[in-house]
């Protein structure tokens, strides 16, 4: 069996959500919280030094997937031809074992009600056998996505299988490679601690308020401040899905 697989470039990606938009047209999943292509997006440090993430997060089809391991109902398998692990439907009974294995939080669910069966990304084995890709990998814009054989992607793109703030990549051992984001780069040259004196003193004449007494109130961040400051991968029920994703619908 050959394994295929997808390569995201962190640095190409502007999170327009053209991936995510295109899975739902194509394979008729209406508006809710189940998204078999996801795009994380959420915020890291501090002025002057903020940084957004982006992950494109379909199921990254394993090659040692635990959730197939998890499912007493065999109802998860992977096939053989393109290495995708699929859903029987029929099979399924929604106890949920597949998405508390899976450190990705691919099983998708409707509801949050006992038995509501799992879907997930399947690949799309459809446009596979007609010669083409995955309807995500295609609708990028900016050419951050691709997908192949995995060994090819490996040579082409590089073995980077995990990015900051991901799971460890030995515990499944995805089919997806990485390229991580660029190094940020300081383009002007500025005073930071004049560029904060110069943000407070809104008004020239005084007539206004300053934004803030200290810089210290700009640089250090009570927790919760930011609504997504780290990434959640596996929200636990559906309305925490819709509001780790919101700008997918």
């Amino acid at each position: 069996m050959v394994q295929y697989g997808f390569f995201f470039d962190q640095s190409r990606c502007t999170d327009c959500r053209a991936c995510v938009l295109a899975c739902r047209n194509w394979h008729d999943i209406p508006p809710g919280p189940v998204k078999w292509c996801r795009m994380f997006q959420w915020e890291k440090g501090v002025y002057p030094n903020v940084r957004l993430h982006f992950l494109f997060a379909p199921c990254y089809h394993c090659e040692d997937p635990v959730c197939v391991r998890a499912c007493q109902n065999r109802a998860i398998y992977k096939e053989d031809k393109y290495g995708a692990v699929l859903v029987d439907p029929q099979k399924c009974r929604g106890d949920r074992r597949c998405w508390s294995a899976c450190p990705y939080g691919a099983p998708q669910f409707q509801s949050d009600q006992p038995g509501t069966t799992m879907s997930k990304c399947t690949m799309c084995p459809d446009r596979l056998e007609q010669g083409r890709g995955p309807i995500c990998v295609e609708s990028c814009p900016t050419r951050a996505l691709d997908f192949g054989p995995l060994p090819d992607l490996m040579s082409k793109y590089g073995k980077l299988r995990i990015l900051e703030d991901l799971p460890r990549d030995t515990i499944t051992r995805p089919a997806i490679v990485f390229k991580a984001r660029l190094p940020r780069k300081k383009l002007v040259c500025y005073d930071e601690n004049k560029a904060l004196e110069l943000l407070k003193n809104r008004d020239a004449f005084e007539r206004l308020p300053p934004l803030y007494l200290s810089g210290d109130d700009v640089i250090s961040i009570p927790p919760g401040l930011v609504g997504r400051d780290a990434l959640n991968l596996k929200p636990r029920t559906a309305e925490e899905a819709q509001g780790a994703t919101q700008h997918d619908e």
